[in-house]
C-alpha cells in the first residue's frame, strides 16, 4: 500500500481483525475496496473530462493572482480583516489560517512580515455581532464576505449590518475600499443577493467557482485568501493537494490510493461492524480547526437516507481528558483517526528538581513535546488493546504542502465513501428545508 509520494503516511493496521472482532478481515476489506473502485474510476474520468473543478483547481494560478491583488488593495491602511461566511465559507479558511498560528495564543508566526490581524465570524449571534461592530475602528477595519450562492441569510445579515455601521460612522464614501465579496459569477436569471448588494455599493468581487460547493472550497480563493492574509503560501497548499490527485490518477491498485483505502475502511467498518461515529483527533493546535472542517465535510456529504457515520471533532492531548473515556470504554461503534506530527524535543524542557518536587520524576528532563509525542503514540496502542478501530496519519512536516495534501485526502475520501454508499456526496437536501422554513417564518 504505497504512499511514498505523499507528505503523510496513513496506517490502517488498527482497523483490521488483528484488534479482534471489531476489525475488518482481509476478505471484508477486499470486498469494500472493490466497492470503492468504481468511484475511483469515475474520479479519473471526471479529471480527464474536466468535470470536477476540485481535481483541476490544483493547476490554477490566475485566481490566486487575483486574490493576492485584491488582498493587497484591501490591506492598505488596514489593522484588522474581518471574515464573514458560515459553514464551508468559513471553516476552510480558518483551517488554513491556523497553520500560520491564527487563534493560537503564543504561536510563532509563519513569517516576520507585519500583517493586519484577522477575525472570523462564522456563527450568527445578535449580541456578538452588535458587540463587535461597536468596537471596530472602521477606518482601519476591512470586511471579506463570502457566500457561494449569495443568498445565505446569516452572511447577508452580517454584510448588511456591517454596511449600515460603516455608513453610520460617516465612511459611506470609503465602502468600496473597505469591503471585498466572494460569490458565484453573475448568471442570467439567477438571483445573487450578495452580488447585487455589493455591486450597488461599488464593492469589488472575487468569483467563487460555481462547480465547487462550500465544504469543498478550501483550495479555492474562499479558503486560500484567509491563508494568504496570514502568510501561508497558496501555491504550496495546491502543490500538496496535487500530489494526492496525482496518486489518485496513477495508483496501480485501489489500496495504493490513500483516500480510496481510507474510504473502504470507513464504509466497511460502518457496514460490517456497525460503526456509527468517526472521530478525527489531531495532536497539534495548528490542526484543531481541521477537525471542525472535517465534521462539516463528512456530515453534510454523507448524512443522507439513513447512511453515513456521525463525525466527532477532537484535539489531542486535550480530549484525552474529556472524550477519551467514551472512545475507550463507551459504545464500540466508533472509529478514531489520529493525526500526528513530530513533537519530540520541542517546547520547554522541564526542570528535574521541580518535577521531583511535584512527584512526577518521569517528566524531569523531558520537553513538553516529548510528552505529547508519547501520548500520540500511546493512545492508538491503547485503542488497539481495547479492540477499538483506529487509523493513524503521520505528517513528518506540518507545512502548507502537507496541509493541502491532507485537505485533498479527506475530500476525496469523502467523495469515494459517498459513491460507495450510492449517495450524491455534493448535495445537502436535508439543509434546504430548514432554510425554507426560516424564510417563511421571517416573512410571516
Amino acid at each position: 500500500m504505497a504512499e511514498a509520494s505523499l507528505p503523510y503516511h496513513q496506517s490502517i493496521d488498527g482497523c483490521l481483525d488483528d484488534i479482534g472482532t471489531y476489525g475488518l478481515t482481509p476478505a471484508e476489506l477486499d470486498r469494500w475496496l472493490a466497492r470503492v473502485e468504481p468511484g475511483l474510476t469515475r474520479l479519473r474520468a471526471d479529471h480527464a473530462g474536466s468535470r470536477l473543478e476540485l481535481l483541476r483547481i490544483v493547476d490554477e494560478t490566475a485566481d490566486i493572482d487575483a486574490a493576492k491583488d485584491a488582498l493587497a488593495t484591501l490591506n492598505d491602511g488596514a489593522r484588522l480583516i474581518v471574515f464573514y461566511g458560515t459553514g464551508g465559507s468559513g471553516l476552510g479558511g480558518q483551517t488554513i489560517a491556523q497553520l500560520a498560528g491564527w487563534n493560537i495564543p503564543g504561536a510563532v508566526p509563519i513569517d516576520t512580515i507585519k500583517r493586519p490581524r484577522t477575525r472570523f465570524y462564522d456563527n450568527l449571534d445578535g449580541d456578538t455581532l452588535s458587540g463587535s461592530l461597536a468596537e471596530f475602528d472602521f477606518a482601519t477595519t476591512r470586511f471579506v464576505v463570502t457566500s457561494k450562492s449569495g443568498g445565505t441569510a446569516e452572511t447577508l445579515a452580517q454584510a448588511i449590518a456591517a454596511l449600515s455601521a460603516v455608513k453610520a460612522a460617516g465612511l459611506e464614501a470609503r465602502i468600496p475600499s473597505l469591503f471585498l465579496g466572494i460569490t458565484e459569477p453573475a448568471r442570467p436569471g439567477i438571483k445573487n443577493g450578495l452580488r447585487d448588494l455589493f455591486s450597488a455599493h461599488g464593492i469589488p468581487m472575487l468569483d467563487h467557482p460555481s462547480g465547487t460547493g462550500g465544504r469543498f472550497s478550501c483550495l479555492t480563493t474562499v479558503g486560500l485568501l484567509p491563508g494568504i492574509a496570514r502568510g501561508v503560501d497558496p501555491m504550496a497548499v495546491r502543490r500538496g493537494a496535487k500530489r494526492v490527485v496525482t496518486e489518485l490518477l496513477t495508483a496501480a491498485r485501489v489500496q495504493d490510493c490513500a483516500p480510496a483505502l481510507g474510504a473502504a475502511i470507513a464504509v466497511g467498518l460502518a457496514k460490517e461492524r456497525g460503526v456509527k461515529a468517526s472521530v478525527l483527533m489531531p495532536y497539534s493546535d495548528r490542526m484543531q480547526k481541521l477537525s471542525e472542517w472535517y465534521v462539516q465535510l463528512w456530515a453534510e456529504s454523507l448524512g443522507k437516507g439513513g447512511e453515513g457515520t456521525i463525525p466527532i471533532p477532537a484535539t489531542g492531548p486535550l480530549d484525552q481528558h474529556s472524550q477519551l473515556q467514551m472512545f475507550m470504554d463507551g459504545p464500540r461503534e466508533m472509529m478514531t483517526t489520529i493525526l500526528r506530527v513530530p513533537t519530540a524535543g520541542s517546547g520547554p524542557r522541564l526542570d528535574p528538581s521541580l518535577a521531583e518536587l511535584a512527584g512526577a520524576q518521569y517528566l524531569g528532563g523531558r520537553t513538553v513535546g516529548d510528552i505529547v509525542d508519547a501520548q500520540s503514540h500511546a493512545l492508538p496502542e491503547a485503542l488497539v488493546r481495547a479492540g477499538r478501530p483506529v487509523r493513524t496519519i503521520d505528517i513528518p512536516v506540518l507545512d502548507a504542502e502537507a496541509l493541502g495534501a491532507i485537505l485533498m485526502h479527506f475530500m476525496l475520501e469523502t467523495i469515494l465513501a459517498g459513491r460507495a454508499l450510492g449517495l450524491d456526496p455534493f448535495d445537502q437536501p436535508g439543509v434546504e428545508l430548514a432554510k425554507v422554513l426560516t424564510r417563511e417564518r421571517l416573512e410571516r
